[in-house]
């Protein structure tokens, strides 16, 4: 397998699923600044333009939950690793919180590692800090809505990890570049603290 991805949040989260699941996978590079996911070879995997992108024979995935969780389906059919659960009671919680994440947590967050990390690594200019006032009630009202459910619980789901405990820690991941600022939700920095004693999770990051 060829997983092709580059230093954003999107490409440290398959990074990371993949290292934590031991995949065997080439990891590629895709030079954003350089324009590498423009050029025709790349856009003939992905025609979007957007990294991650999986290939595996004759299978191509896009979008990063989907290549998490096709890594994890993959790990579980060879070593019954369960990131992607075997109950489909718990795959259906499991893509709730996949996409909470993607629909209402990511955008949020995101915002802040776009305004002070991205904008500065491809030059396009200043972080605007009021471009964050908004971003910044949403991503408050929607930590409060996850510290409040990780009361008791060790993981998002059940009581073992999965692709939506990597999906929505990923941000969280990065926050000290980014300036986001989640340390009055104490049930969040426990579980991220958690995630963060992995090895293989908290190696995939190499700004950390």
């Amino acid at each position: 397998m060829e997983l092709y991805c580059y230093e954003t949040t999107n490409g440290y989260n398959v990074c990371g699923v993949a290292k934590y699941l031991g995949a065997e996978v080439e990891f590629v590079r895709v030079d954003l600044l350089a324009g590498e996911h423009k050029l025709p070879e790349f856009l003939a995997i992905n025609p979007n333009g957007k990294i991650p992108a999986l290939v595996d024979g004759d299978v191509v995935v896009w979008e990063s939950a989907a290549i998490i969780a096709y890594l994890s389906h993959c790990s579980l059919q060879k070593s019954g690793s369960e990131l992607w659960s075997k109950d489909p009671l718990a795959q259906i919680q499991v893509l709730k919180w996949v996409a909470w994440e993607i629909g209402l947590f990511s955008p949020h967050a995101g915002a802040f590692y776009f305004e002070n990390v991205i904008k500065s690594k491809f030059g396009f200019g200043e972080p605007d800090l009021v471009a964050l006032v908004e971003p910044n009630e949403f991503f408050q009202q929607f930590a409060a809505v996850l510290d409040q459910h990780l009361v008791g619980k060790t993981c998002l789901v059940g009581e073992q990890l999965t692709i939506a405990d990597f999906g929505v820690d990923v941000l969280l991941a990065v926050a000290d570049l980014s300036h986001l600022e989640f340390s009055h939700f104490p049930e969040i920095v426990r579980w991220h603290e958690q995630l963060m004693s992995i090895p293989a999770w908290r190696n995939s990051y190499p700004t950390i």
